[in-house]
C-alpha cells in the first residue's frame, strides 16, 4: 500500500476517507502482477502461508482437501492455485475472509471458479455477517461472496482431522473481523487486526475503532500459548508481514495500549488534533512500523487513535 501524504491529511479529510480513498488508488496503481512471486512457508502441522502482494494467505491442507484463509488479489489467484496444488491436489473445500479489504477478498471470485464444484461438496465461503453487509455489489455474476456467513460470537467446523475456529472480534480493525484458530496444528491466523511490521489500519467507516483493537489482540493472546523460553509455541499468521508468535503479539498490543493512554492523556488535556499530532505519542515507535512505502503513516494512525477515543 502507498503512504498518505501530510499535505491530504492537513486538508481536514477524516482519516477514514484519505486512507481508503489511497486504498482504491493504489489498487488501480498496483504493481505489475506478472512480476509477483508466490511463495510458501511452512507453519505447523497442516498449516502454511502464502505470501505475494496483498494480505497473507492461510492454508490448510490434507485428506478432505484445502481451506484457505483469505484469497489476496484476482490476478493472482492462477499462481496462488499453483502453489496449493504444490501442497495438495484436493478439492477447495472452504474460503474464510477475514474481513472485507479488497487485498483479502479479492481473489475470491476467481479461485471459486477455479474450484470444482458438486452438490455433494459445494465449496463453502465463511466471513462475518458484517463482511457480507458491506460486499462489493457491483458484478451480479459474483460467485466469491461468503455464503456461510455467521452472526454469532463464533462458527466451528471439523476439517482435515481437526477443529476449526472461527472467532468474531467486534469492531476491532473493521466490524466484521474474524480470527481463525486451528486447533490441532496450533495456529492462529489474524488478518489485519495483527499487522506486525505496521501500524493498524483503523477502519472507522466499517466500524473499527481502537479499543476493539486492543480486545481482539487480548483475545488472540487467550488463543495462543508459547513454547519454551516464551519463543514458538502457537504461531500467529499476520495480516500482513512475517510468521510471529505470542511474544510477538505482546509487543504490538503493549503498543496500542500504550499510545491509546498517552492519546487519551492530551485529550483530557484540551489538546486538539493538531496538537496531538505535534506532540508526536507515537515518536519512539515509529521507526519500528512506519517504513518507506507503510500504508498506515504515524500522522494517520494517530489521527484514527484520537478520532477512535471521541476527539473532535
Amino acid at each position: 500500500m502507498q503512504p498518505v501524504s501530510s499535505a491530504a491529511m492537513m486538508r481536514g479529510a477524516p482519516v477514514a476517507a484519505v486512507l481508503c480513498l489511497a486504498w482504491a488508488c493504489s489498487l488501480q496503481a498496483q504493481q505489475n502482477f506478472d512480476s509477483v512471486q508466490v511463495h510458501i512457508q511452512p507453519v505447523q502441522g497442516n498449516v502454511y502461508m502464502l505470501v505475494g502482494a496483498g494480505g497473507n494467505i492461510t492454508v490448510q491442507v490434507g485428506r478432505d482437501g484445502v481451506l484457505m484463509v483469505d484469497t489476496s488479489y484476482a490476478p493472482l489467484a492462477p499462481k496462488i492455485m499453483a502453489e496449493i496444488r504444490r501442497l495438495n491436489q484436493g478439492p477447495l473445500r472452504w474460503i474464510v475472509n477475514t474481513h472485507v479489504h479488497p487485498d483479502h477478498i479479492g481473489g475470491n471470485d476467481a479461485l471459486a471458479r477455479m474450484a470444482p464444484r458438486s452438490n455433494l461438496e459445494p465449496l463453502g465461503i465463511i466471513a462475518h455477517e458484517n463482511v457480507l453487509n458491506q460486499w462489493p455489489r457491483g458484478d451480479q455474476t459474483d460467485i466469491g461472496a461468503p455464503l456461510d456467513e455467521y452472526g454469532t460470537k463464533f462458527k466451528d467446523l471439523h476439517f482435515n482431522g481437526e477443529a476449526i475456529i472461527v472467532y468474531h472480534e467486534p469492531r476491532a480493525h473493521t466490524d466484521g473481523d474474524s480470527v481463525v484458530l486451528f486447533r490441532g496444528s496450533d495456529v492462529v491466523s489474524t488478518g489485519d487486526i495483527f499487522t506486525p511490521e505496521g501500524y493498524p489500519f483503523l477502519d472507522l467507516k466499517h466500524g473499527g475503532s481502537l479499543q476493539g483493537e486492543i480486545d481482539a489482540l487480548n483475545h488472540i493472546l487467550e488463543l495462543t500459548v508459547p513454547a519454551h523460553t516464551q519463543e514458538g509455541g502457537t504461531y500467529v499468521i499476520p495480516g500482513h508481514g512475517r510468521l510471529c508468535d505470542e511474544a510477538d503479539v505482546v509487543e504490538y498490543r503493549d503498543m496500542l495500549v500504550i499510545v491509546r493512554d498517552r492519546v487519551q492523556d492530551l485529550i483530557k488535556k484540551g489538546r486538539n488534533l493538531e496538537q496531538v499530532k505535534a506532540a508526536r505519542p507515537t515518536l519512539d515507535y515509529d521507526g519500528r512500523f512506519v517504513a518507506k512505502d507503510s500504508f498506515v503513516t504515524a500522522e494517520a494512525f494517530i489521527e484514527s487513535v484520537y478520532r477512535s477515543l471521541g476527539g473532535q
